[in-house]
C-alpha cells in the first residue's frame, strides 16, 4: 500500500533530487554574505552575456552636443568626453572583463592542477626540480612578468588571458600540491596502488575528486585577481586596445583626464571593479567554509 506524500513533503523531496540544490539552500542559510556576493557577481556575468541587448547605445556611438553630461534620466551613469554613454561602455566593460577574468581563472585553475597534482603524487626528484621551478617563477615580480609578456606579443584579449594564465597557475599550483601530498597517504589511495591501478587513474579518480574544494576556491580567487590585474595593464595602455571599452582603461583614459570636470567617468567604473572583486572574494570565503572539511568543526 503506497503512502501518500503531502505536498509541502512532496516539493521539499523533489527539491532534494535536484543536484547542487541543498548546497545552494545551505550557501543561503549559513553565508548570507557569500550568497550575496555571488548573487552580485552571476548579476554582472548577466550583464555582460547580454550587452547588446541591455546597452541603450552603442558601444561608441559619438554625441558631440552630450558630452560631459552628467548622471541624468536619459544617460543614467552620465557620458563622457565625446557623449558616449557611461551605462553603455560600462555594461560592455563588464562583458570583456568577465570574459578575460573567467577565462584566465579557468586556465590558471588548469595549470595549477596539472602542475600540482603530477608533482605533489609523484614526488622525488622530479617534485624537486618542479618546486623549485615554481619558485624561481614567484621571484620575479608579477608586474614586471605581464607587462614584458604583453610587450613582446602585443596587446589583445588572447595575449592577456595566456599571460595572466601561465602568471597566476604556476603559482598557484603549490596550493594543489599541497592538498595532494595530505589526500596520497589516504587508505583508499593505496589499496588501489595495491589492485594495480595505474597512475593517471589514482590521479583523476581517487586524488582529484578528493581535492576539488581547493580546487573551487583556487578558481574564485583568481577570477578576481584576474580582473584587478587586466584593469592595472588597461590603465598601463597595455591591456585590450581602444575602442573597445574595459573598466582599466575607462579609468585609465577620460576617467583620469577629466577627473574634477566629470568624476563620474571614474566613479562609475572604479565602483563596478570594487562590487565584482569583492563580490567573488566573499563567496570564495564561503565555498571554502562550506566545502573544506576541516572547517566543520568551528561552526
Amino acid at each position: 500500500m503506497s503512502a501518500v506524500l503531502p505536498t509541502g513533503a512532496a516539493s521539499t523531496a523533489g527539491a532534494a533530487r535536484v543536484p547542487g540544490w541543498a548546497f545552494v539552500r545551505r550557501l543561503f542559510r549559513e553565508k548570507p554574505l557569500g550568497a550575496a556576493g555571488a548573487v552580485i557577481f552571476v548579476l554582472f556575468i548577466f550583464c555582460g552575456v547580454f550587452a547588446d541587448v541591455l546597452a541603450p547605445y552603442g558601444i561608441n556611438q559619438i554625441s558631440p552636443l552630450n558630452r560631459l553630461k552628467p548622471p541624468s534620466l536619459d544617460y543614467p551613469f552620465g557620458t563622457d568626453f565625446l557623449g558616449r554613454d557611461m551605462l553603455s561602455r560600462t555594461l560592455y566593460g563588464a562583458q570583456l572583463s568577465v570574459i578575460i577574468g573567467v577565462s584566465a581563472a579557468a586556465l590558471a585553475t588548469v595549470i595549477s592542477v596539472l602542475i600540482g597534482i603530477v608533482s605533489g603524487y609523484v614526488g622525488g626528484r622530479s617534485d624537486m626540480v618542479t618546486q623549485r621551478f615554481v619558485d624561481s617563477w614567484m621571484s620575479f615580480p608579477d608586474l614586471v612578468i605581464l607587462i614584458v609578456i604583453v610587450s613582446v606579443f602585443g596587446p589583445g584579449m588572447p595575449q592577456i588571458i595566456i599571460a595572466l594564465g601561465l602568471l597566476m597557475g604556476i603559482g598557484g599550483s603549490r596550493i594543489i600540491r599541497s592538498a595532494v601530498l595530505s589526500v596520497r597517504e589516504n587508505m583508499y589511495v593505496h589499496a588501489a596502488k595495491s589492485l594495480g591501478a595505474s597512475t593517471w587513474r589514482i590521479l583523476f579518480r581517487h586524488i582529484l575528486p578528493n581535492i576539488m574544494p581547493p580546487i573551487i576556491i583556487l578558481f574564485t580567487t583568481r577570477v578576481g585577481a584576474a580582473i584587478l590585474a587586466e584593469s592595472g595593464l588597461s590603465f598601463l595602455g597595455l591591456g585590450v586596445p581602444p575602442p573597445a571599452p574595459t573598466w582599466g582603461g575607462m579609468l585609465s583614459g577620460s576617467g583620469r583626464s577629466y577627473l574634477f570636470q566629470a568624476p563620474w567617468l571614474a566613479i562609475v567604473p572604479g565602483l563596478c571593479l570594487t562590487l565584482v572583486v569583492y563580490s567573488i572574494n566573499v563567496f570564495g570565503d564561503a565555498l571554502r567554509d562550506l566545502l573544506d572539511p576541516r572547517m566543520r568543526g568551528t561552526r
